[in-house]
């Protein structure tokens, strides 16, 4: 079946630690957060089928700027092309970094998602195989308590059986206290939900 959304080009524009390193213009900007070593830049090389836009590694911790690519698409019901930035965070949780460090990253990340004019929604990552750990239900509170809209995508969804998946989405949900939020499985192996995802994110350029 023929995808409604089709990305057309993924490009690296900027990394920055601060505001005037933003790229300039008025595309929308869709966030992607998550722990350290939840599968994010498996998940955005699948997600734009560009092979090592986001760099992959397998030590956490690894992303320690904001980084923006500028990502074209086609909308079927679109008679223009469309872009948007799809802005990479670097991952809170576990990463070989000082306290001190720790807190200069936090404190530009809650700067941009607090002050970027542009921002569309957060997909908020959260690895399938466990329950959210306290700092992915602490950031999914901080991003609900600031007014920011979240998509929750649970990763690496092809490592785990079907009744378990099931089961541990429904842990996910219990575990952020929101029963009726919508949780969207991902396998950026097999560009599961790949679909999905490029279907809200074509929903939202169109709003």
């Amino acid at each position: 079946m023929k995808d409604r959304v089709i990305i057309t080009q993924g490009t690296y524009v900027a990394s920055a630690v601060k505001k005037d390193q933003y790229p300039e213009g008025n595309l929308p900007e869709i966030v992607f957060i998550g722990r350290s070593n939840v599968g994010k830049s498996s998940l955005i090389n699948s997600l734009t089928r560009v092979n090592n836009l986001a760099r992959v590694s397998s030590q956490p911790g690894k992303t320690q700027t904001i980084n923006f690519f500028e990502v074209g698409v086609k909308i079927e019901e679109a008679e223009e092309r469309k872009a948007f930035y799809l802005v990479d965070l670097p991952g809170y949780g576990y990463a070989k970094t000082g306290k001190e460090k720790r807190k200069i990253w936090s404190k530009f990340i809650e700067e941009y998602l607090l002050h970027s004019p542009r921002l569309s929604f957060v997909c908020q990552l959260i690895d399938s195989r466990h329950e959210p750990m306290a700092s992915d239900v602490e950031m999914f509170n901080w991003l609900v308590d600031n007014g920011l809209p979240v998509l929750i995508i649970a990763t690496k969804v092809d490592k785990i059986g079907k009744n378990e998946r099931a089961k541990n989405i429904a842990a996910i949900k219990r575990k952020l206290g929101i029963k009726e939020i919508s949780v969207l499985p991902y396998s950026s192996l097999k560009n599961e939900g790949r679909s999905d995802l490029l279907d809200v994110i074509g929903d939202s350029l169109l709003e």
